[in-house]
Formats: C-alpha cells, sequence, structure tokens
C-alpha cells in the first residue's frame, strides 16, 4: 500500500526526521490560507498523487506570490498527472501539499527497500539527488552507494556514518545526519514498511539537512496489525477493482491484457499468466480467490474480472487441495446463471473431487469449454479470444 507525501512526512517527522513546514489543500482558496499560515514569500504546490516523477509531469509549482499559489492549486486539482509511474492512463491529482520554499544548497537521495534476493533491508544513497536519479542509476551507478542491513542486529551507527560520508556530508552534518538515517530506517522497521524513499534530501545554505520529498509503501500483509497506517490508504489512488477485492479477501492486480484469469493460489496464477503468454495471449488481470472459493466467493470473482469490458475471454483455473473441485464447479455454474456472460469461459479444474466437478460443469448446459491440462486450457483461452476479437470486427465491419 502506497501513501502520500504529505503522509509519508507527518510520520518521519514523528522519527526525528527534519521537514519542511507545509499544509494540505482541497482547494485554491485553502491552498492560499495554507501559504499565508507558513508565511515567508515563497511557497512550492505539490500535487499529491501515488507517482514519483510529478515534477517533469508538471505537478510541482514554484510560487512567489499568494495569487500564484492560487493559480497553481486550480491547476493542478483535478487535473490528471501522466508520468512514466502511472502509465498512460494518469492518476487524478484531488488534493495538493503547499510547502515553504527551501533555500536548496545540495540535493541528495537516501532509500530504504527490502531486498528479498539477499534477505536483507538495503539502504541505498547518492550525493547526487534529484530528478535524474533513476537515469544515474543506468549511467554512473558507481555514484550509489548500497548498505545492506542484518534484520537481526538493525542499522548500525557505523553504518549510518558511512552512509553519511557517502553522501557528501561533512563532519558537521555528521550527527544529524546519523539521527536522520536512523530516523529513516525505524519508521520502516516498526511500521512494516517494505519501501522508504526520500528524493531529494536536501541540505541547506546554513548546513540543515530536510526531506523535501518523501514516499513510502507498506507490506499489505501487515496492515491487519497497522490499523493507523491503513487508514491512510487514498482509495481514489488505487484501481476500484483492487479495492472490492480487498473488501472480499481477494487478491486482484489489473493488467494490460484481455484474458480475464481466476485462479486459486498465487504460485498457480503466476503459472497460468505465463502459460497464456505462451500460447500468444495477455492476461487481463492476476486474481488469486485463495482456497475457501464459495459459490458466492466465486461469483464476486468473476464480476470482478468482468468489469474490465476488454477482456474477451475468460480462464478459470483451480488446483483443489483444501478446496474441493465439485464445490468450485457448483460456484462456476452459480455465478455464470447468475451474471450474462458475453464471452466464452474456460475452466481447468485439477485435484480432489475433480471427477465429480467436471460432471456438475457438463450437466450443467452452460456454454462452458472444458480442458484437462494448464497448457490445454490457455491455448484454448487464446483461441477463443482471438475468436471472439473475429467476430466483434466482423459486427463492427457490418454496422459500417
Amino acid at each position: 500500500m502506497d501513501i502520500h507525501e504529505y503522509q509519508a512526512k507527518e510520520i518521519l517527522a514523528e522519527y526525528g526526521v527534519k521537514i519542511a513546514e507545509g499544509g494540505l489543500a482541497y482547494s485554491p482558496e485553502e491552498a492560499v490560507q495554507r501559504a499565508r499560515e507558513i508565511g515567508g514569500n515563497i511557497w512550492v504546490v505539490k500535487a499529491q498523487i501515488h507517482s514519483g516523477a510529478r515534477g517533469k509531469a508538471g505537478g510541482i509549482k514554484i510560487c512567489r506570490t499568494h495569487d500564484e499559489v492560487k493559480a497553481a492549486g486550480e491547476e493542478l486539482l483535478g487535473k490528471k498527472l501522466v508520468t512514466h509511474q502511472t502509465g498512460p492512463a494518469g492518476k487524478v491529482c484531488s488534493r495538493v501539499y503547499v510547502e515553504a520554499g527551501t533555500d536548496i544548497a545540495k540535493e541528495l537521495y537516501l532509500c530504504f527497500l527490502l531486498d528479498r534476493s539477499h534477505e536483507r533491508i538495503v539502504m541505498v544513497g547518492s550525493a547526487q539527488g534529484g530528478m535524474e536519479i533513476e537515469k544515474l542509476a543506468e549511467t554512473n551507478p558507481e555514484a550509489i552507494k548500497k548498505i545492506y542491513i542484518e534484520p537481526a542486529v538493525g542499522l548500525q551507527d557505523f553504518q549510518a556514518r558511512k552512509m553519511a560520508f557517502a553522501l557528501g556530508l561533512e563532519t558537521a552534518q555528521l550527527n544529524q545526519a546519523v539521527k536522520t538515517i536512523k530516523g529513516c530506517y525505524r519508521a520502516l522497521r516498526d511500521l512494516d514498511a517494505n519501501m522508504l524513499e526520500i528524493n531529494p534530501l536536501v541540505t541547506t545554505s546554513s548546513g540543515e539537512l530536510i526531506a523535501l520529498d518523501a514516499k513510502m509503501g507498506f507490506d499489505d500483509n501487515a496492515l491487519f496489525r497497522r490499523h493507523k497506517i491503513a487508514e491512510l490508504r487514498d482509495k481514489t489512488q488505487v484501481d476500484p477493482r483492487e479495492v472490492a477485492a480487498a473488501e472480499h479477501g481477494l487478491s486482484y492486480i489489473g493488467l494490460d491484457g484481455d484474458i480475464g484469469c481466476m485462479i486459486n493460489g498465487a504460485g498457480l496464477a503466476m503459472a497460468t499468466m505465463d502459460m497464456i503468454q505462451l500460447a500468444g495471449g495477455e492476461p487481463a488481470n492476476f486474481l488469486d480467490v485463495g482456497g475457501g472459493a464459495s459459490a458466492e466467493r466465486t461469483e464476486k470473482a468473476f464480476r470482478l474480472v468482468l468489469a474490465d469490458k476488454g477482456v474477451k475471454a475468460m480462464l478459470v483455473n483451480i488446483f483443489a487441495g483444501i478446496n474441493r473441485c465439485d464445490w468450485i464447479a457448483e460456484g462456476v455454474v452459480h455465478a455464470v446463471k447468475n451474471i450474462d456472460m458475453k464471452i466464452p469461459l474456460i475452466v481447468r479444474l485439477s485435484g480432489t473431487n475433480v471427477k465429480e466437478g467436471r460432471r456438475i460443469i457438463a450437466e450443467s448446459g452452460l456454454p462452458i469449454i472444458m480442458a484437462e491440462t494448464l497448457a490445454e486450457a490457455a491455448e484454448k483461452a487464446v483461441q477463443a479470444r482471438n475468436e471472439m476479437v473475429a467476430k466483434q470486427g466482423e459486427h463492427s465491419g457490418n454496422s459500417n
């Protein structure tokens, strides 16, 4: 789960990380009021969306008068920002963060990530922060310092000092740097975050170290014990199907293809999507219904998949271990009868009570395409999809 910049900054401030004074606004008038409360003669108005590279997309405005603050609010609020992270669909800005201008002497980069291959937290830093950090990783990887942290002992002072020196900080800034770096690590550890990024972390002309931007992501599986963090979710920034799926205990991720998938088990789901691609198709989603797929749960999963109007065929792939194929089959038949399906449905069942499950589907009288193996199911799904696309092409041609 991702959160907004202003939320991440509020969290970091609680852990001793220095941030610039700022306030949230939902209208241009509120933005002006925030600027008046902050004082000074320069402010930065930032679009709050779940994406980086906002500056390149025109989502960050430097203002020198209250009129400019108001104009920035009017331009950003309600605007759809498109970055390389949002994809072409973009994300709508419904709130802005007004922040006091900062006298920047130098821009740095600091990040904490879970490195699953090393089974460690990795601290990443560079003396060259800012908007071009991703390009820097490609063109000059030596400029990026990585320090691995052993979870059993946590971040040590010497590691924080080592990173501070790698960032090019002066000896006089060392204590503040260690406090900032350790504060970031504690926030990541204490709140079950899997990513924390400050870009840029800036030094001012007076030597202060300030987190000028902040980004945090949290482990969805830990939100049950992090209620305050879970409440920070902005549902407007998330695919509504993913929100609906989470409310029903389903794992859903929308993709760019047109073959809908309903599968039990994340591993089987990944394998199924690979087989669809090998057969020449593209999956429209990742959907794990889990081990307890009741008729009601199955119907909800069907509706989630079919909510994507771009889906041309649907593949159900179930391996029944804890579950039973006859229960799944009853759920599929129930769902198809309750939903006016206009696309082909391919079902592959395997495991406990598979013969009974296949019998239920065969005797249902519904136009369900059965498959015995995963490879056969993927091939039939791609074939059905291609036939559906050809049929729709004929209809559109005839209408013209």
